[in-house]
């Protein structure tokens, strides 16, 4: 249940997870708009610029509690078919801080995907009201002209500017703390996720005329669905740049003087990410033992991949599906129930399948 995130608040820029109560709880609400100096002081790990925020917002957080939901199923999609697959969350909230706190490739996927969930739902809560900060957007009001033709602005245009605004805010605080490499490199990651969100914002128009011409039009400015977020970080992550600090320690150069500089889109990390082959908390790795493989695959899901090496048992389950399909007129799709034989792949335990620490 996504709505419930146990966790803390990682190194990770972001969320409630520990403290975060399901979004449909009405103690949440009461305790958010009556006491909200007490709910924010007693939230752990808050950075003082934070609990500010918190307690001047606290109608906020609950938008806040929906994008964690957002990102981390966003995450989960994302990595399905690869080693580590995101669902620390799930399995053991303490092994994703593990991986946080690595400067790894997944550290700055979370990091961006994170950024980039508090944005969407921020923005999401101004359009529908929900938070007393803001509103539809107040710049898209009058006239304007695009490749079309002219138009007047209407409706209520997605207010992606605040959003982004209350993100940096909120997520960057605990980062603008410290001057370390670590933190400019969560800044740099946490501002790609908010790019990536601001870049897919559309304009949708309504035409209004003699049989449905555009001879007048109405838009606004609306994001687009969360998953051409994930989808573009996605890439970004399978491209992210290794780096290492300048000389001066202010910024970043590429580790290998053969690949581009990074720039504001682009993902950078600093440490080589491990195998996740087996378990080990101190990397945050669940291990593959167990996982469902994909025998006739070459990806990453393939059970060669997957497995490491170790090889994968087979079991043979049955199951029922929809088969026989047929459209009968004039709106409807009729199927049988089969049942269907098939083959289950599943990796197999190292030797020794026990918890590796090296603490």
């Amino acid at each position: 249940n996504m709505n419930f995130l146990p966790g803390i608040w990682w190194s990770l820029p972001l969320v409630l997870i520990w403290a975060t109560p399901p979004v449909t709880s009405s103690w949440w609400y009461m305790g958010a708009v009556g006491s909200s100096r007490v709910m924010c002081d007693n939230v752990p790990g808050l950075v003082s610029r934070q609990r500010q925020l918190c307690r001047r917002h606290p109608e906020a957080m609950l938008s806040i509690g929906r994008g964690v939901a957002a990102w981390t199923a966003e995450c989960q999609h994302q990595f399905r078919r690869h080693r580590w697959d995101c669902n620390a969350l799930e399995r053991g909230q303490r092994l994703l801080g593990r991986v946080l706190l690595r400067s790894s490739r997944e550290s700055a996927f979370v990091h961006a995907i994170s950024s980039a969930g508090v944005v969407f739902a921020i923005t999401r809560a101004c359009s529908q009201g929900e938070l007393k900060s803001c509103s539809c957007d107040p710049k898209k009001k009058g006239s304007a002209k695009d490749s079309k033709g002219h138009f007047d602005w209407g409706g209520c245009s997605d207010n992606i500017d605040y959003g982004v605004r209350f993100a940096r805010a909120f997520v960057d605080a605990k980062e603008r703390k410290g001057k370390d490499a670590r933190a400019l490199m969560n800044l740099h990651n946490n501002r790609a996720g908010r790019k990536a969100v601001k870049r897919f914002l559309k304009q949708e128009c309504k035409c209004h005329g003699v049989s449905g011409s555009c001879t007048l039009r109405t838009c606004w400015l609306a994001m687009a669905d969360f998953r051409k977020t994930g989808d573009y970080l996605w890439k970004k992550y399978n491209g992210a740049i290794q780096v290492v600090m300048n000389q001066d320690g202010t910024g970043f150069t590429v580790a290998n003087k053969r690949f581009k500089k990074p720039t504001k889109n682009d993902l950078v990390y600093f440490e080589s990410s491990p195998d996740y082959c087996i378990r080990d908390r101190d990397v945050g790795s669940l291990g593959t033992a167990g996982r469902v493989c994909n025998q006739t695959s070459r990806g990453m899901d393939s059970c060669e991949v997957m497995c490491c090496g170790r090889g994968y048992d087979t079991s043979r389950v049955s199951r029922m599906t929809k088969c026989e399909c047929k459209f009968h007129w004039c709106c409807a799709v009729r199927c049988q129930d089969c049942l269907e034989v098939v083959d289950i792949h599943t990796c197999k335990a190292p030797k020794t399948a026990g918890w590796i620490s090296r603490t």
